[in-house]
């Protein structure tokens, strides 16, 4: 049935982001509900976010269009223009290759929640606006360097046991 039993949908948690800068999505979970329906060309995530946490790192994507609808509560978006409250229904897009950092951020004391739909790309690379980072994706995983490629360091990333 293509209906989603969203109570059927496990909620992840923590981060792919290296040494403390997982920090920043500490009080982030989400439900992958693409995935779960089979789908291939397009993922779309369930995003909840508890008071004080930030869906991501400013980040932008060169090869993946990202659209994101406020389902619950308030989200602060920050990017290159400033921030922007949002409410439920309201929408912002993010073409691919456009270099506006982005994520959102819940600044109130409830719950907050957000859709976001991207393309999925055999290969992706997105640059962080606010550091010296960027990550890689690709068939032999996750890489996370310098925007130059060259290695991060552990005083980058806050990780004595790395670097």
């Amino acid at each position: 049935m293509p209906k989603l039993d969203l109570s059927r949908i496990p909620w992840r948690t923590g981060s792919v982001y290296p040494g403390r800068l997982a920090r920043a999505v500490a009080g982030r979970s989400s439900q992958r509900l693409g995935d779960a329906g089979g789908l291939t060309q397009f993922g779309a995530n369930l995003v909840r976010l508890e008071p004080g946490a930030a869906s991501s790192l400013r980040h932008w994507h060169m090869e993946q269009d990202e659209f994101v609808m406020v389902t619950e509560g308030v989200c602060t978006l920050i990017d290159d223009d400033g921030k922007h409250e949002m409410h439920p229904g309201d929408c912002a897009a993010f073409p691919k290759g456009e270099a506006n950092g982005h994520h959102l951020v819940n600044r109130t004391d409830a719950p907050a929640a957000f859709l976001v739909i991207g393309t999925r790309t055999p290969e992706e690379t997105a640059c962080y606006s606010d550091i010296d980072m960027m990550v890689t994706i690709d068939a032999d995983g996750t890489r996370f360097t310098r925007k130059d490629g060259s290695p991060l360091t552990a005083d980058q990333i806050g990780d004595e046991n790395n670097g």
